[in-house]
């Protein structure tokens, strides 16, 4: 392996989404998506930072660890276990507000429906994503993750990623597997309204989009091809 690459782990820090008919449904970060992209990067060498906004703590998304949603027991236990050996880091995230993107190689940012909550309306994200996307570095967002794309406001009040080709969790995934018509929006809908070129393939298979050092991912199933991904564009 080349030079160890340090890599800003964007997480949401909401436990709460605000419903479609005005409830609030408990949310987080999505286990399997966080893990496989943590574990992998930090694996392979590389120095892997979770930040939220204000610091405060990343909390997981408690469905993203029942056996219905993951497969199976063992999957549970395995995820949770990983969870627990960075139990501090989740706790105590460093404050994306005090970090400086020009200081990271990549940014990674994992779904759940979290981050519709926070980061896909937080300036302190759009500021790191547009700076990050000016000096080419790798972006990688994956599932509801490119809902955090949406901060990326230009000072035009251009949508950064405009144009761009990606993907992101389906219409058909969420109404199938996720919050149906409870969704307040759907972000495959959203982000194709401001000018991103949305790639789909078939409900729940891998499938990961790449835009020049934009990576990005379907749903929690292209989890290990996104970090795969990630890590050989490291490496070139």
């Amino acid at each position: 392996m080349g030079r160890m690459a340090r890599i800003l782990m964007i997480v949401t820090a909401a436990d709460s989404l605000t419903l479609a008919d005005g409830t609030a449904h408990p949310t987080g970060f999505w286990a399997e998506e966080l893990v496989v992209a943590h574990r992998t990067l930090s694996s392979a060498g590389h120095e892997v930072v979770v930040a939220t906004p204000g610091g405060r703590p990343a909390p997981v998304d408690q469905g993203s660890l029942d056996a219905t949603a993951v497969g199976d027991e063992d999957k549970v236990r395995e995820l949770a276990a990983y969870l627990d050996s960075i139990e501090e880091v989740l706790a105590h995230p460093v404050d994306l507000s005090e970090l400086d993107t020009a200081t990271f190689d990549a940014v990674v940012l994992p779904g759940g429906h979290g981050p519709m909550a926070d980061l896909a309306t937080d300036p302190v994200v759009g500021a790191m994503l547009v700076a990050a996307d000016d000096a080419g570095r790798v972006i990688a967002p994956f599932c509801h993750g490119p809902a955090a794309l949406l901060s990326a406001t230009r000072a035009d009040g251009g949508f950064a990623f405009a144009g761009r080709r990606l993907t992101v969790f389906t219409n058909e995934e969420e109404n199938s597997g996720g919050l149906g018509d409870k969704s307040p929006w759907f972000v495959a809908d959203v982000l194709a309204d401001r000018g991103a070129v949305v790639e789909s393939a078939a409900p729940w298979s891998s499938h990961v989009v790449v835009d020049g050092n934009l990576v990005s991912g379907q749903n929690p199933q292209s989890s290990d091809e996104v970090a795969a991904t990630v890590l050989k564009l490291l490496a070139d």
